[in-house]
């Protein structure tokens, strides 16, 4: 019944949304001449209404060329592999000269891979970039069957099998377990397309290190807790109607929670620069807060297995991690070289989460393992953001071309 409920709520607000819409077409000199400041004000209110929803469906990339040197490149995003669950986009650059090419494994964990777009946008100045482009489960038919860690696992591998050998894999956050996993797979099968690289940029290798109030929440009740509260069947009006997911909106919820003081303000400020009519300030917090609000939905089977085998269980880092009932040893990884990133102030994934890779993957020579801590950065900004292309970026490129 929760999503649902959930459903019936949105359906509600729908015509109030579409009214303040309306009447934000009216404009100061066709409805408030004589008060052009209280026409601003009442705009401000109308647009805020109007914005008050949760977006189930991802934003565009809105990457149409970069910079190369001193010359604007095009920019075409390509659909190189598509799968039930997920997608493997290329971003095409006209440029003649090859780049290394890099997968980025953007998080499954409530958001679309849109939220990495000030990565891409970075990486593409100097690399041939790709993503892996979840699917909002609440769109996948329940045909299609499950997919859960062992499957992600799989996903990873065979993007990579498409990109071709000799490529690098950066993962940001949540698949940095994912990401390992599959790298130490194929490095134990000897696979032509093992990646050179691996960058593993704020994630959970060991949440037992500095645990975060995430880390808390996710051992602090039972498996059957998750399951009965937080878990909902998808209305049949969608695509993947009858399919058990954990809801996007649940997690966008989560989010905000830790910091709802912060996103309180953002949105009075909004309202502020809207009614001074502040356009380029007020743009920033609304393209921020279009990704922010534009959540998809997991499996249920995805969702429960990362609160019982990473947050719980930590298999990974206690040597109990299997893949299709296979154990994983990172310590098969030989020839990838390793570089992790930690924010030093990361509230999500905390110091020494993600650097505990480095005592996983124990053959590894000492010339082919990195860490940085980059301080005064919270987890968001270790993969987007200033700090990110400034003093982050250079790390993730050096490391990269040092192995090409």
């Amino acid at each position: 019944m929760l999503y649902q409920t959930y459903q019936f709520q949105d359906d509600l607000m729908a015509p109030m949304r579409d009214l303040a819409r309306r009447l934000q077409s009216f404009t100061p000199a066709t409805l408030f001449e004589p008060v052009a400041e209280m026409s601003r004000y009442f705009g401000a209110a109308m647009e805020l209404i109007s914005r008050f929803e949760i977006i189930h469906t991802a934003p565009p990339f809105e990457i149409s060329s970069v910079l190369i040197g001193n010359q604007d490149a095009p920019v075409t995003i390509e659909t190189v592999l598509d799968l039930p669950f997920g997608k493997l986009l290329h971003f095409a650059v006209d440029v003649d000269t090859p780049r290394p090419r890099v997968l980025v494994v953007a998080p499954l964990s409530g958001h679309f891979a849109t939220l990495l777009r000030g990565t891409v946008q970075t990486l593409l100045k100097d690399h041939d970039v790709y993503i892996t482009d979840w699917a909002n489960a609440r769109d996948v038919p329940v045909s299609a069957g499950r997919f859960g860690i062992d499957d992600y696992v799989d996903y990873v591998v065979r993007f990579l099998e498409e990109i071709g050998p000799g490529a690098h894999v950066l993962a940001v956050c949540q698949p940095c377990v994912q990401a390992l996993a599959a790298v130490a797979v194929m490095s134990e099968d000897n696979h032509p397309a093992t990646p050179r690289t691996m960058t593993l940029m704020a994630g959970p290798i060991d949440p037992r290190e500095s645990p975060t109030k995430v880390n808390e929440l996710a051992v602090s009740k039972p498996l059957s807790w998750f399951q009965r509260t937080l878990i909902s069947t998808v209305p049949h009006r969608h695509g993947g109607g009858g399919r058990r997911v954990y809801p996007g909106f649940l997690q966008l919820v989560a989010f905000m929670s830790m910091n709802m003081e912060r996103h309180l303000q953002a949105h009075r400020n909004l309202f502020e620069h809207l009614g001074k009519g502040e356009v380029e300030k007020a743009e920033k917090i609304k393209t921020f807060y279009d990704e922010y609000f534009a959540v998809l939905d997991m499996t249920e089977e995805f969702y429960i297995e990362t609160i019982d085998r990473v947050f719980q269980k930590a298999e990974l880092a206690t040597g109990h991690f299997t893949h299709h009932g296979r154990k994983v040893d990172p310590a098969h990884i030989r020839n990838t070289a390793l570089l992790t990133v930690e924010g030093g102030r990361d509230d999500i994934c905390a110091l020494g989460q993600t650097s505990s890779a480095h005592e996983l993957c124990r053959s590894l020579r000492p010339h082919l393992k990195r860490h940085h801590l980059q301080a005064n950065v919270g987890h968001y900004g270790v993969f987007n953001g200033r700090r990110w292309e400034t003093e982050i970026y250079p790390v993730v490129r050096n490391m990269i071309l040092a192995m090409e």
